[in-house]
């Protein structure tokens, strides 16, 4: 490759640096970031003959423009001919480097899990030689490789692995994130620019070289490629003196003259190369980068790491089938190609060649190139459907039907934008109205959902204008931004219910379980009985129309008292098709879970999920599986990652301007702070959702903050207050109907209630639970009822049994918070009644899992009913206030010492082959031996142990 082979000038200061990361013992990354032909891609294949000569493994990838929304596509080129080495690593790494390169179906990675599998097989390869990874034209790189990329990079240290990448600076903001070293490559001083022309183009006239001096500007590329065209044009000339304009355009007319010259074939094999995204090719001391050489590729495939580099579809291993350029010597010739020495292989100079050639052709040569390149990837669904769509330029049912389809796979791997734009396409070219009003509906449907609501109101005018009768896309469109922007949950409630009238009346369709699905969804909002049964009504006259997951979330999102009975087990079953259930039931089957206090189930579903989901533009759909993230944390006692992710979704929220999930991010982030004890804080977020859902009678999240507001009345121990604000939500002796917090204020109505001195009323209450089912509702629940039914029970035989019944549920230990406040009061009760010896073990255990939550209040009051008891100070040993550093095992001191030095709670399970939950259940009981309460303060904790600590 001639422009890439001719000697270095002026490169001195950054290829010492180069030289130094090279042979500098230590894995690690570095970015060079410079302008458009400033010379990056000159000092990476520098840097990689350099590397290839001392013996180092070069594998090298190029971001390509035309891939960069298919997920994974740079990563698949970086580690293809790494894949030998895969067989060294767990089951777990290993399956999801399967998943990314389509040899399994089982769930998407995370991007962390994703990192570690790939950094641990570069490990691998690097421990059988020196590896080089070196990555060009990183701007073009998949959001999704990116990503690992920035993970594996921050993380080489451990290993011996260097990765070499190349950006501009204009388009780096993937990479910034990452936050790798940066190595700037500026433009060349005077002296140099002058010895590169003058060496490059000695005969080239004065006043040329005064020209190209001037308009270059110390850039490498247009030094080398504006004398032959300034040479060309006469004196006066547009371009022939000084300009202003930007060197890509005047790259464009360069390389613009040059494909001007060329034979009408040539230039038409030249845009379907262009338009499949074929790249540079460049060349290691083994051969092709990648260690393939063409001859060992499979028919109809470029060679790992060559000209023709792109992404695997679903169940394809290696490289995406890709166009190869043929008979173009002519236009290598005018310096508008490379030909790869070893393959053969004809691969652009300069991606600005790639983009000159597709403005120069006509629509119809593109048309052209776009149908052959569908017939080149006739066997995979979405590049096939993608250039058949720029093809069409009639009606053709047969390339909507194949849009569609790539629709959907795109749909099913979260790409929400894609689908949207894909399903448009598809009505554009639908014969038939019916059909273009359906592919309508349906690309507004997944826009509402994916949050993209200005998008979907674009497409359901569309529907409405494009002779079709049905307007079921202008109804979602319409509930959809009325629900997310205004809050008005009855304006939507309306349009949806004579939606979902109009649709059931046609027959069983995809429309009608969509507008019935947001229906539902918009009902749980509103939060009233009456609108419940307007919606129950539609849905018993629909009968069989409404599918079986629609009927799942019904009876859970409506009222669990009289509806939850079984609805565990049917959300159970319906999770079974995880693999195949689309995002959106991902996440109603969530919020299901949720209402019957099962989410801790399904919580890794939703983790590997969300990440995907925000990534490809899903964002309304990640930020309600971020909430139930957030939930199912507050439940289990994590509540330090609660408060995190709360506040991730929050700044979420307010970027994307969904007001209704910003202000039921502050009322779930009200109840935590109520948790906890921050009372000022939750009454402030609490007042700041009330006065925006009350008027608008969102009763779904007044109820929040009202059940916030008996939380932290309690937890400052006013229980008038408290119970004031408990029957706002429901009247003691019943659990109001629609109602989702009646039940889940349970406990919180009968303390308040037995501490205000009105004990039959407390009584009542639990009863009522009792013969409302409850036990049978939710785990959750089943404890609750029993605690409150030994707390309010006359009789201590009845007392100690309930007590017993309710600390001793299999499911206890998954609502710490719960399962303590009961033991508190078990404590209590054993005190009055058995005496203080009995109580402390009680009392004890109470007092040290409300001071590892975090709950002050509840906390202080064990620990007052323990000194009430007498407990000397070995008994309180491990309760919070009380530190005791040498009651660490070794276990918990391991996982201390990782955790202090930053590593996340899943990284520290990576390398102690432990779970997550079990991680936070270890730190969480080290926190109080230690007298902490943050992971913050774990690393002075841990300074100041005594050297014969563990």
């Amino acid at each position: 490759m001639e422009h890439l082979t001719t000697p270095m000038v002026g490169r001195e200061n950054e290829r010492a640096v180069l030289s130094a990361f090279l042979t500098d013992p230590h894995g690690q990354a570095l970015v060079l970031k410079g302008e458009t032909g400033v010379g990056k891609s000159a000092l990476l294949e520098d840097t990689a003959r350099q590397a290839a000569a001392s013996g180092h493994r070069v594998v090298r990838a190029v971001g390509v423009e035309a891939e960069s929304q298919l997920p994974y596509s740079g990563l698949h080129q970086l580690l293809h001919p790494l894949l030998p080495q895969a067989g060294a690593l767990d089951v777990a790494h290993r399956t999801a480097i399967d998943v990314v390169f389509g040899r399994s179906r089982e769930t998407p990675p995370s991007v962390m899990t994703l990192g570690i599998a790939v950094l641990d097989l570069v490990a691998v390869a690097a421990e059988r030689e020196r590896l080089l990874l070196v990555l060009d034209d990183g701007q073009w790189l998949d959001a999704a490789s990116t990503e690992v990329c920035g993970f594996v990079g921050r993380r080489l240290a451990g290993t011996t692995a260097k990765l070499l990448a190349a950006l501009r600076p204009e388009s780096s903001a993937g990479f910034d994130a990452a936050a790798l070293p940066v190595l700037p490559v500026p433009p060349l001083d005077g002296a140099a620019a002058e010895r590169l022309l003058d060496g490059r183009h000695p005969a080239v006239d004065p006043r040329v070289r005064r020209q190209v001096l001037e308009q270059a500007r110390g850039n490498p590329l247009a030094l080398l490629e504006l004398p032959a065209y300034l040479g060309g044009l006469t004196e006066g000339e547009p371009g022939a003196g000084p300009v202003a304009v930007p060197l890509p355009d005047r790259f464009r007319q360069v390389y613009g003259a040059r494909i001007a010259g060329l034979g009408a074939a040539v230039r038409a094999e030249l845009l379907r190369g262009a338009l499949d995204g074929v790249n540079a090719v460049a060349v290691s001391g083994g051969g092709v980068f990648g260690g393939t050489s063409s001859s060992e590729a499979p028919v109809g495939e470029a060679p790992v790491g060559g000209a023709s580099r792109g992404a695997v579809p679903a169940g394809r291993v290696g490289p995406a089938v890709r166009y190869r350029m043929r008979d173009v010597e002519e236009a290598a010739a005018a310096g508008l190609l490379d030909q790869d020495p070893v393959s053969g292989e004809f691969a652009f100079r300069h991606p600005l060649v790639r983009s000159t050639v597709v403005r120069l052709a006509t629509p119809n040569e593109r048309r052209a190139a776009h149908a052959e390149l569908a017939r080149v990837h006739r066997d995979e669904v979405e590049r096939r459907a993608t250039h058949l769509a720029a093809a069409a330029v009639d009606p053709d049912e047969e390339v909507a039907v194949a849009l569609e389809e790539a629709a959907a796979s795109a749909t099913r791997r979260g790409g929400a934008a894609a689908a949207v734009t894909w399903l448009t396409r598809a009505a554009e070219l639908s014969p038939v109205a019916a059909d273009r009003a359906r592919r309508l509906g349906d690309a507004a449907f997944v826009a509402g959902h994916a949050g993209l609501l200005h998008q979907a109101q674009l497409l359901a005018g569309a529907e409405r204008v494009s002779g079709a009768a049905g307007t079921t896309a202008s109804a979602l469109a319409f509930a959809y931004a009325v629900l997310y922007e205004d809050g008005d949950v009855r304006s939507a409630h309306r349009q949806l219910l004579a939606a979902a009238e109009r649709a059931g009346a046609a027959g069983p369709s995809a429309e009608l379980t969509r507008v019935v699905n947001l229906l539902l969804g918009v009902s749980q909002y509103v939060g009233d009985a009456g609108y419940w049964e307007r919606t129950h009504r539609l849905l018993d006259g629909l009968g069989e129309l409404v599918p079986v997951s629609s009927r799942i979330y019904r009876d859970a999102w409506s009222d669990v008292v009289r509806r939850g009975t079984g609805v565990a087990e049917r959300v159970a079953e319906a999770y079974a098709d995880y693999p195949d259930l689309d995002p959106w039931d991902i996440t109603r089957l969530g919020v299901a879970a949720y209402h019957v206090d099962h989410l801790s189930h399904y919580r890794t579903y939703l983790l590997r999920s969300v990440e995907r989901e925000l990534r490809t533009g899903a964002v309304a759909n990640g930020m309600t599986m971020l909430h139930l993230i957030m939930l199912d944390r507050m439940a289990s006692g994590e509540w330090e990652a609660a408060e995190r992710t709360g506040q991730q979704v929050l700044e979420l929220t307010l970027a994307h301007g969904n007001v209704l999930f910003a202000q039921q991010s502050r009322a779930y982030l009200a109840q935590l702070a109520a948790l906890r004890g921050e009372t000022e804080r939750a009454r402030e977020l609490q007042a700041e959702v009330d006065r925006w859902a009350r008027p608008r009678r969102v009763g779904f999240l007044v109820q929040i903050t009202e059940a916030a507001a008996t939380t932290a009345a309690l937890s400052e121990g006013d229980y008038e207050a408290a119970y004031r604000c408990a029957i706002g939500i429901t009247a003691p002796g019943a659990f109001e109907p629609c109602s989702h917090q009646a039940p889940r204020t349970l406990l919180d109505l009968v303390e308040a209630a037995l501490h205000t001195g009105r004990d039959e009323e407390a009584r009542r209450h639990a009863v009522a639970a009792r013969e409302a089912g409850l036990p049978q509702v939710s785990p959750r629940l089943a404890v609750t009822t029993y605690g409150t039914l030994a707390m309010t029970a006359a009789d201590l035989d009845e007392a100690t049994a309930m007590y017993r019944r309710a600390e001793a549920h299999p499911a206890a230990g998954d609502f710490p918070f719960e399962l303590a406040r009961i033991r508190l009061a078990h404590g209590i009760h054993l005190r009055q009644h058995a005496g203080p010896r009995a109580a402390r073990p009680v009392l004890t255990a109470a007092a040290e899992t409300l001071g590892r939550l975090g709950a002050r209040a509840w906390a202080e009051r064990a620990r007052a009913e323990l000194r009430t008891c007498g407990a000397p100070a070995a008994a309180s040993a491990g309760v919070p206030g009380t530190p005791d550093p040498s009651a660490l095992t070794w276990q918990e001191r391991r996982i201390a010492d990782l955790a202090a030095t930053g590593l996340t709670n899943k990284e520290i399970g990576e390398r102690t082959h432990l779970s997550p939950r079990t991680v936070s259940s270890h730190l969480y009981r080290v926190f109080p031996k230690l007298g902490i309460t943050s992971r913050a303060a774990l690393r002075d904790a841990l300074a100041a142990l005594p050297a014969d600590l563990p």
